[in-house]
C-alpha cells in the first residue's frame, strides 16, 4: 500500500496494534511466523501472509 493511500479499519490485520500510516507505528516483522508469511506452509494468521505487522513506537 502507498504511503498517500487512505487508511480503514479492514487495512489492519490480526496482529496490527493499529490501522498502517497511523502517526507513532513502524512495520516490524512478525513475531509468529518470524517474517515468513507462512506457518507449516499455510497463511500465518497473524499477518495474514505478509510477514509484517504494525505497531507502535517510541513513547513515553
Amino acid at each position: 500500500m502507498a504511503q498517500d493511500e487512505p487508511t480503514t479499519p479492514g487495512d489492519t490485520k490480526p496482529g496490527d496494534e493499529a490501522t498502517p500510516g497511523t502517526p507513532g507505528t513502524g512495520e516490524n516483522l512478525c513475531r509468529r511466523c518470524q517474517g515468513t508469511g507462512t506457518l507449516d506452509a499455510e497463511p500465518c494468521p497473524d499477518c495474514r501472509g505478509t510477514g509484517k505487522i504494525t505497531s507502535g513506537i517510541g513513547g513515553g
